[in-house]
């Protein structure tokens, strides 16, 4: 568990995420438009996940990360309330998260984002030197162009 300097709590116990919160806050978004209440909770029992907390303990941010903890990780589903944005949250949890990730000798975290490049290249991040070599197989349509 981490704590910002403003009172907020970065925690990594999933029995403290609020679910319904989380399922809410990710059918807004592009990429999980359409995820049910089970796929959520599904999807945070086999990942890494990590909630945000104000200092009054409301959950106001959510963080997953799919890793197999030795070599390597997706972090996806990064979301913070639009009411706690613009208080330099987001860098602070992803350099915690990065760096608890990486502390388990993990050595590649990939992760898709259409709209915060600038937030992740202040992590390390970078375009994927070989995007020709990767591939993808899917069935949903959602969040597709």
């Amino acid at each position: 568990m981490w704590t910002h300097e403003s009172g907020y709590v970065l925690d990594p116990a999933h029995a403290r995420l609020d679910l319904d919160r989380v399922t809410a806050w990710l059918t807004q978004t592009y990429w999980a438009r359409g995820r049910s209440f089970d796929e959520v909770k599904r999807s945070v029992d086999n990942s890494a996940g990590y909630g945000l907390y104000a200092p009054d303990s409301e959950q106001v941010g959510f963080f997953r990360v799919v890793t197999d903890r030795t070599t390597f990780a997706w972090l996806c589903d990064v979301f913070i309330d639009p009411a706690h944005r613009g208080k330099g949250l987001s860098l602070w949890a992803l350099e915690h998260v990065r760096d608890d990730v990486l502390s388990t000798g993990v050595y590649r975290i990939l992760l898709a984002t259409s709209d915060a490049h600038g937030i992740y290249e202040k992590l390390g991040f970078t375009p994927h030197p070989e995007p020709e070599k990767w591939m993808e197989l899917t069935t949903r349509k959602i969040g597709r162009s």
